[in-house]
């Protein structure tokens, strides 16, 4: 008898409801609460891309030319992330993120979330492993 296995979600499937609920509110609380109880959507390199500035990441980061600085782009839909980010995309856990930005903590100098809208917002890492704790 043949197995049915569920279709594996699509890309531009990946959401997370509570994350763009709080982000449309602009609360902070609520936002932290999503981010310790679910996923979210990562920016991903292709293989072979050499504009990371986080060495031997697979996570898109965002280094700004005039200062330096780095941040982490995270979103609540796949169809939030703009198109001139990589095409790639992973869903990650609170696990992960809480990993990565405390692996990251000394580069990583913000964090923009839903960058593009429609209900942007900006953290410090700090402010999102307090969240995640």
């Amino acid at each position: 008898m043949a197995s049915k296995k569920s279709p594996k979600p699509r890309p531009e499937e990946f959401r997370s409801e509570a994350l763009a609920a709080a982000l449309e509110k602009q609360d902070v609380a609520a936002v932290a609460l999503a981010l310790r109880h679910g996923n979210t959507v990562v920016p991903l390199l292709r293989a072979g891309a050499r504009d990371n500035p986080l060495d031997g990441g697979e996570v898109w980061t965002f280094r700004d030319p005039n200062t330096g600085e780095v941040a982490l782009l995270l979103f609540s839909d796949a169809k939030n992330k703009p198109a001139n980010l990589p095409p790639d995309i992973g869903i990650y856990s609170p696990a992960w993120l809480e990993k990565f930005l405390t692996t990251h903590r000394e580069t990583i100098t913000t964090v923009f979330l839903d960058i593009a809208g429609p209900h942007p917002m900006q953290a410090s890492p700090d402010e999102l492993l307090k969240a995640l704790a």
